[in-house]
This record gives C-alpha cells, sequence and structure tokens, in this order.
C-alpha cells in the first residue's frame, strides 16, 4: 500500500513537493492518541478522532507545503518531513508553520 522503495529517504527530511500527494495518499496515517487520517487523490481528507469524523481539504501551496482547510474557516500550512525507520519510511512528520505545533503520523500496517 505505502512503498517508497524508489524514493531516497532520510528520517526528518522535508518531503519534496513533487512527492506530497504521493506522501499523503499512500495509506492510513495513525497518530499517537489513536485518530486516523485519510487523504484522498480527489484532495478531501477525513480525520476520526474517538469515533467523531471530521472533513476537510488538503493541497500543495506555491511555496511547496502542505496545506488544510477545515469549513468553515480553518487554514494551516505545514512543513511535511519522512518518519524513516530502518531505512524504510513509515509516516509523516507534520510540522504547523509559524506555530510550531508537531505530529507524527504513521502509516497502518
Amino acid at each position: 500500500m505505502h512503498d517508497f522503495g524508489d524514493v531516497q529517504a532520510s528520517d526528518r527530511e522535508l518531503v519534496p513537493p513533487a512527492l506530497i500527494e504521493r506522501a499523503l495518499t499512500a495509506g492510513e496515517l495513525v497518530y499517537p492518541d489513536g485518530a486516523t487520517q485519510v487523504f484522498g487523490a480527489d484532495r478531501a481528507t477525513t480525520y476520526v478522532e474517538q469515533g467523531r469524523t471530521t472533513k476537510g481539504e488538503w493541497y500543495v501551496d506555491d511555496d511547496g507545503h502542505f496545506g488544510s482547510f477545515w469549513p468553515p474557516s480553518y487554514r494551516a500550512s505545514y512543513d511535511l518531513r519522512w518518519l524513516v525507520e530502518d531505512g524504510v519510511v513509515v509516516g509523516l512528520r507534520f510540522a504547523e508553520l509559524g506555530r510550531g505545533t508537531q505530529f507524527d503520523g504513521r502509516y497502518r500496517s
């Protein structure tokens, strides 16, 4: 489901803008608190936390950052970094620009 064998990535290295879509849509992400998120190729995203589902949209901005929009008005931009263990991409780190908030999502096996 999330084969990145052809990608040369180091842990915490920025995901290049050309690979952001592939990285996001590679599979369901699971966060440390148990929440999950799926990013669709149609730019829709679904976040589920404690049984509550929230739907939003994602995009890559002109500066090559990952961005998300959660209706009615919340927008955020992030640096997106690879999580790599033993040479294998296992997830993504999101670092919100301007706020410093960081969180990791691991691909569900």
